[in-house]
């Protein structure tokens, strides 16, 4: 419904996972017009990789109200919300992997479809796009705004979209919502070296073993430094990837030096006193070059669309731990730091403009949105769209299959510990049982 001054936005952020619940809140701050208020609801959907409580406190994302949710209790509240259950959404965030925003625009599709206002539907990537480009997009089609973090992913998503003749309007240029900082101002006492490490990249015990090895080394050839192993996670906990070989276990078995330490902790509190941050690909990196702090993509497992380091080809920061230990400092090329939406020239603030314009225009339309319209239908990807669909309980129609999660029905004590017991045995099988088992398939 169209917003008045006096009104605070409504805004509804669904997230899978903590770090897309972090960019789905910020990305709701940033975006809505002007210096509205937001009346921010936060949804996280069950699975997984549902964020723990200490995961959304590391976060530090507060919302006025957050609640667990299924697919389909998650769209059985958007059909309330508005219809005698409370307000209605001004705005709604799907912070979600590709095949759940795409279950949600159909759903969503159901429970709108007779109904004049509905919210603007805003969704995009939670960091650098470098595997599943047109899966992953296509999955997205549908909403009102599909935000590109860069420049260069802006064009991407477009030809995308008008390869396949999907209608590119919804692409909007933005920025990756969590930069900001101070800038690097010079070196700390002691120098602090921190690596960015990633749940899923490298996948395999040998590199990973590898990789801290080295870090391992570089702690010992430089004792007058602080080296840092940033982590994600605790064990047991989930983020967006499945880690099945945490670094907390690969340390146990090396002899690491006085100088090297194991840190969590909000990335940002974290690069406040790096002189160096070294990763293979994680996002991190933009985060640090946006800060001006030297930054280090590494190449001593190769140059890969696996690893994802192919996507900072061109950007100055690749080198390998050998140049490091000698001494190499990267010097980012302006031009490519330029196309990815870092503006560590300070352009950051206005980065999110465009999409405030955008946003403004559709929440005053008087006659209202249009029905959601996602390139993928029964009649586009008959193949597809189906096992899409009833991952979230959902039918080709968008209606909940038969025996989908109900509602209106509250989880009882006893059902809650269920959840968590059956929970935690998922992520004990993916990060004990399943290795052993993998293991013992290559003897």
């Amino acid at each position: 419904m169209p917003a008045s001054a006096t009104k605070a936005l409504r805004v509804a952020v669904l997230a899978d996972s903590d770090t897309r619940w972090k960019w789905g809140a910020l990305t709701a701050t940033r975006v809505c017009p002007g210096d509205t208020e937001i009346h921010l609801d936060g949804y996280l959907l069950r699975g997984r990789a549902t964020p723990t409580a200490r995961q959304l406190r590391e976060v530090g994302v507060d919302a006025d109200s957050l609640r667990e949710v299924t697919a389909v209790e998650f769209l059985r509240a958007m059909e309330g919300a508005g219809e005698g259950d409370g307000e209605p959404y001004d705005v709604l965030v799907l912070a979600l992997v590709g095949g759940g925003v795409q279950a949600m625009l159909h759903g969503l599709g159901r429970v709108w479809r007779d109904r004049a206002e509905r919210p603007v539907v805003v969704t995009g990537y939670v960091g650098v796009v470098y595997e599943k480009l047109a899966d992953g997009l296509l999955l997205r089609h549908g909403a009102d705004l599909v935000l590109a973090n860069s420049r260069q992913d802006a064009e991407r998503f477009r030809a995308v979209y008008e390869g396949v003749g999907a209608d590119p309007a919804a692409v909007t240029e933005v920025a990756l919502p969590f930069l900001g900082g101070a800038a690097h101002a010079g070196e700390h006492d002691p120098y602090t070296v921190v690596f960015a490490a990633q749940p899923s990249v490298p996948d395999s015990r040998k590199d990973r073993t590898y990789l801290l090895e080295r870090l391992i080394r570089h702690a010992r050839l430089h004792p007058e430094r602080e080296v840092l192993l940033k982590l994600r996670s605790r064990p047991g906990e989930h983020t967006t990837h499945i880690e099945e070989l945490p670094y907390q276990k690969l340390v146990q078995r090396a002899d690491p030096p006085p100088n090297f330490r194991l840190v969590y902790g909000h990335m940002g509190e974290v690069l406040d006193r790096t002189d160096l941050l070294v990763t293979v690909s994680s996002t991190a990196a933009l985060e640090s070059l946006h800060r001006r702090i030297p930054t280090v993509v590494l190449t001593d497992l190769g140059v890969r669309e696996a690893l994802g380091n192919h996507h900072f080809v061109g950007s100055g920061c690749l080198a390998s731990w050998d140049q490091l230990d000698a001494g190499h400092r990267p010097a980012p090329d302006a031009e490519w730091v330029a196309r990815q939406g870092v503006a560590a020239d300070g352009g950051y603030e206005t980065a999110f403009d465009e999409a405030r314009k955008r946003i403004a225009a559709l929440l005053s339309r008087p006659a209202g949105l249009p029905p959601l319209a996602p390139y993928y239908t029964p009649v586009t990807a008959p193949g597809y769209l189906p096992g899409i669909l009833a991952r979230h309980h959902l039918a080709p129609d968008g209606t909940p299959l038969p025996g989908a999660p109900a509602a209106d029905r509250a989880p009882g004590p006893v059902r809650q510990v269920v959840r968590r017991a059956a929970r935690g045995a998922y992520r004990h099988g993916v990060q004990r049982v399943a290795p052993v088992i993998r293991r013992m398939g290559e003897l």
